[in-house]
């Protein structure tokens, strides 16, 4: 375990400050490791080392790079030199894309001499471009871990027997069809992991896996399984779940260890009664007891489509033509009818956080929901499928309505949407139907009416406010065109408020839209309303001003000496030939056009306050949030039994989709590889009506024991929005105007160096462990952060080996459904803690790496 705290030290040896290659070589190759893996520039150290302390190089054991790396295809000629090698790792999923999705690393083969590593036992290459595997890895003679999942495998090799010693393989996320009969040869293989692929048939052979103990083919095309699987002996835990199971054979009920078996979200009409008395079987999402249709029923009355229900953490599911209902974990809804999908179809779906870099909202549009992305993107469907999307309901239902938005890969539209809310939740549904899959998200916008303007003329009015109306005389135009109408009403507090002048009142604000660049053939006719108090008995023309907006609101022009102006008692009528925005104005200003653009900018900011608290029982927890003025007291109420800390901030106003950041100060620090961390400090959007909170650990890099530390966390603009008014632009430029607030955080004890005690890591600190005894070893709080770090996508199967509950697993993946890093810590240290009195937990936890099929891990445990 030594060997395993030593490493830990390896990302500050070798950090960017290292200067000269044989301090790196001696830092870096302590114990026969590299974990290169965590730099962007590893494949250059990595061959640095390789050329200027080659005789140590070569002793390596243990090796990690990433794939994501541009000098990855050098490097790769370099590999065959590492005789002693044991472990290699070359995954990708180190760099992100605009979304924020982990992109797959560059590699498609492996030289030939790769096969002569004779050492070689664990080889991880997921997350790359693989469209077969390289011929090189079957002369392995050692392998027993091989990791190819997220690539893009069609088949498997005919020979792929040949690896004997092989006792653990995983290809999730592929595209494979189907397997090889040779499979059935790898009879040392533990856990065999195929989810999420293509597979509709599966050999024989596979029965011949005795000591296979778990064996995952959730999410494939399988219309049945073979009899053979009941000689799986072994076999504890049988993923078969997001299937197309029509049948499954009652034989797997005599299966002596098995402990789960899993067939929700299948097409099963019925079940084998041995099966079903079953206590660990789970059936859920399957059409029990329904029948086929005779051909003279009347289909549409007598079939009712299967439901399917996902758990969270499952990311795809199966339509077949028969069509089905289907529920994601976060609520959203779909119904894909019968004949939508013509043939077997995986849809996959992910919730994206907003980036304002291509989320573009409209002026006064409010974000309600989280971007959903369904794939594969642009594949027609023969019928609509119809999405219910939940979002949070918008403060000013009046003058905004709810639409769903989809992006086509160039540009954002409005989707025709109803709305809703459940009775029994009370939340808030958008519900649209779509030809195909792309984007999606729900925002509130103006509320927008609109028409076709024939040849003959028509009238448009305001549903918002029906004094409003637009009236197209005959002959307006040659040809049909769309026009769009949003209102935008204005109090008249606001108005004060904001300029400051009792005597300022204006219309509602008017804003028009056309399909057409050509100006109209004759002038169209705008009814508006006086502002509030002004009547044709009291009006004095002089004050009454009509302004014309361009687009962004930038600028805003007097224009009444150019129209024609008429009354009534209680509207204003004038004529145009162009569309844009339109204000009626009532003052004794005589310049209205800065005053207009000022109320203008401040109708599209939100007055918010910042908070920093520290969590009562864990004072380096610390939640951070930007909160709308008028939410700030609810929200400290729902925190007070949990978390302290200062008053919030004084009040600031920021734009919708405006980025801010937050910067810790004075001693302390966060985990600086965060995503979400740009040169030190947390990246943060502003939605009003999404959280715009992250809850971080923190520590202090400096060792001041037995003193408490009094630092402060910043708040900063970021990048200028586009669009925003000329004036605010211009406030938000220089080095004092990005300043927008601080509040203290005071941590009462600060903590080790890292490299005394590993602190944080993905943002999380933990207490310091010493497990085990004399006789089998202890486990420090430094070993358990390096088991982390390879445990991967396996720490479900582990958690469950190392005696957690299915509860208590669902909660942790449920609470950190964002961060793979931040489940497997959470569970390590969930079990560490319930063990720490344990004198043969570390016998434990190496029977349980073995069990979940990581020999690899249990190997270098004490």
């Amino acid at each position: 375990m030594q060997k395993m705290a030593e490493l830990l030290g390896l990302r500050d040896e070798c950090g960017e400050g290292t200067s000269g290659a044989p301090a790196l070589a001696g830092s870096c190759l302590a114990d026969n490791r590299l974990n290169l893996d965590v730099y962007p520039d590893g494949c250059r150290r990595f061959l640095q080392l390789f050329k200027e302390q080659q005789g140590e190089v070569v002793q390596v054991e243990f090796l990690r790079l990433s794939s994501n790396d541009c000098l990855l295809d050098t490097t790769l000629g370099s590999l065959p030199h590492l005789k002693h090698l044991k472990s290699l790792v070359l995954k990708g999923g180190h760099a992100r894309d605009e979304f924020g999705s982990c992109q797959h690393g560059s590699l498609t083969s492996l030289p030939p001499d790769f096969g002569n590593l004779s050492c070689l036992t664990h080889l991880d290459l997921s997350f790359n471009r693989l469209s077969t595997l390289p011929s090189c890895i079957l002369h392995l003679p050692s392998l027993s871990v091989l990791l190819v999942s997220h690539n893009s495998l069609v088949t498997l090799p005919e020979d792929f027997g040949r690896l004997s010693k092989l006792t653990f393989f995983s290809a999730m996320k592929n595209q494979l069809k189907d397997l090889p009969q040779s499979i059935g040869e790898l009879s040392m293989l533990q856990d065999l992991d195929l989810s999420e692929n293509a597979l509709e048939l599966l050999p024989e052979e596979v029965g011949n896996l005795h000591n296979c103990t778990e064996l995952d083919l959730s999410g494939n095309r399988l219309l049945s399984i073979p009899d053979s699987l009941a000689n799986l002996k072994s076999l504890r835990r049988l993923h078969l779940h997001s299937n197309l199971l029509v049948t499954v054979p009652a034989s797997l009920a005599s299966l002596p260890n098995l402990s789960r078996l899993d067939l929700q979200n299948n097409c099963l009409r019925a079940i084998p009664a041995e099966i079903q008395t079953l206590p660990f079987v789970h059936i859920r999402g399957n059409p029990l007891g329904e029948t086929e249709p005779s051909p003279q029923a009347d289909k549409s009355s007598t079939r009712r489509l299967k439901r399917l229900f996902l758990a969270s953490g499952e990311g795809s599911f199966t339509v077949t033509s028969e069509g089905c209902r289907v529920v994601l974990a976060c609520g959203i809804h779909f119904y894909f009818p019968p004949g939508a999908a013509s043939d077997p179809l995986r849809i996959h779906f992910r919730s994206l956080p907003p980036d304002p870099q291509w989320v573009k909202l409209r002026h006064h549009d409010v974000l309600l929901s989280r971007v959903l992305e369904l794939q594969p993107h642009g594949v027609q469907f023969q019928q609509e499928v119809q999405i219910w999307m939940p979002y949070i309901s918008p403060q000013t239902p009046h003058q905004h309505e709810v639409v769903v938005r989809t992006f086509s890969g160039q540009s954002w539209s409005d989707l025709k949407t109803r709305v809703k809310r459940k009775r029994k939740s009370k939340k808030c549904v958008a519900h649209c139907c779509v030809l195909h899959f792309s984007w999606f998200l729900v925002v509130s916008r103006l509320v927008q009416n609109e028409c076709k303007v024939p040849a003959e003329g028509t009238l448009l009015f305001s549903s918002v406010d029906p004094n409003i109306k637009v009236i197209f005389p005959p002959g307006v135009t040659k040809e049909p065109r769309s026009v769009k109408l949003q209102v935008l009403p204005v109090s008249a507090e606001e108005i004060q408020e904001i300029t400051a002048n009792a005597g300022c009142r204006a219309s509602p604000l008017l804003y028009l839209s056309q399909d057409s660049t050509v100006d109209f053939l004759k002038p169209v006719r705008i009814q508006l309303p006086l502002p509030p108090g002004v009547t044709g008995l009291n009006l004095d023309q002089s004050r009454l001003h009509i302004l014309h907006g361009d687009l962004e609101g930038q600028t805003w022009n007097d224009i009444t000496s150019e129209v024609m102006l008429e009354f009534t008692h209680l509207y204003a009528v004038f004529e145009v030939t162009h569309f844009s925005w339109y204000w009626l104005w009532y003052t004794t200003k005589t310049y209205i056009g800065g005053i207009a653009k000022k109320v203008y900018e401040r109708l599209r900011l939100y007055q918010v306050n910042f908070i920093a608290l520290q969590r009562k029982k864990d004072p380096e927890q610390v939640l951070l949030q930007c909160v709308p003025k008028h939410k700030v007291d609810p929200v400290l109420k729902k925190l007070q039994d949990r978390y302290r800390g200062p008053e919030p901030s004084d009040m600031v106003e920021m734009f919708e989709g405006e980025q801010f950041f937050a910067a810790f100060e004075r001693g302390i620090s966060i985990d600086m590889d965060r995503p979400d961390c740009v040169d030190g400090r947390l990246s943060f959007i502003f939605y009003s009506h999404l959280k715009n909170m992250k809850e971080i650990y923190v520590t202090s890099p400096v060792d001041r024991k037995g003193q408490a530390v009094k630092g402060q966390v910043s708040f900063y603009r970021g990048a200028v929005p586009d669009s925003i008014p000329e004036d605010a632009s211009r406030r938000r430029k220089g080095p004092d105007s990005l300043w927008l607030a601080t509040l203290p955080i005071k941590l009462p004890q600060l903590k080790p160096r890292w490299d005394e005690n590993p602190g944080p890591l993905y943002g999380f600190s933990f207490p310091p462990l010493n497990l085990g005894n004399a006789e089998t070893g202890y486990l420090t709080q430094a070993n358990l952060l390096s088991i982390a770090g390879r445990v991967g996508a396996d720490w479900q199967s582990i958690g469950l080996n190392l005696g957690l509950t299915y509860q208590q697993i669902e909660r942790i993946g449920y609470n950190n459904r964002e961060d793979l890093n931040k489940q497997i810590l959470d569970m390590l240290f969930s079990w560490a803690q319930q063990n720490s009195k344990d004198p043969g937990c570390v016998s434990k936890l190496i029977t349980a790496m073995k069990e979940s099929g990581r020999q690899d891990i249990a190997e270098e445990l004490p």
